[in-house]
């Protein structure tokens, strides 16, 4: 299965994904801002970066821009629960694969997880 960097300054939030995403074989490593992911990404490989967008030190968007500069291969999934964040995070499409609307259910995440993984790099579907 996929090792996944969740990023989410939410520790329920972060409880909810690892345990759903756990339970289907996906090995996750947390951090609370984009900062702490930052290093994470530096110290081995992910096949997907899921971030929350509005966090404290450096925000989803910017940990996007900066992951996708530097790991072009990295599968990016957003979240948020406000709609201007979204909005900002659609002018990303390029970058992000999808902006998953909190709150959302299992079903949702998993499935959301599933169709993301199984596209191309979005540095190769351009």
């Amino acid at each position: 299965m996929a090792r996944i960097l969740l990023v989410d300054d939410e520790e329920t939030v972060r409880a909810f994904v690892c345990r759903a995403l756990g339970l289907g074989g996906h090995q996750l490593v947390e951090a609370r801002n984009g900062a702490e992911a930052l290093q994470k990404l530096a110290a081995q490989p992910f096949d997907l970066l899921l971030t929350d967008i509005a966090m404290p030190v450096m925000d989803g968007i910017a940990l996007a821009l900066k992951a996708a500069k530097d790991y072009p291969k990295l599968r990016i999934l957003m979240m948020t629960g406000f709609d201007a964040e979204k909005a900002r995070a659609h002018n990303l499409h390029f970058l992000v694969h999808d902006v998953l609307s909190k709150p959302f259910t299992l079903d949702q995440l998993t499935q959301t997880v599933a169709r993301v993984l199984a596209a191309p790099p979005a540095a190769d579907s351009t």
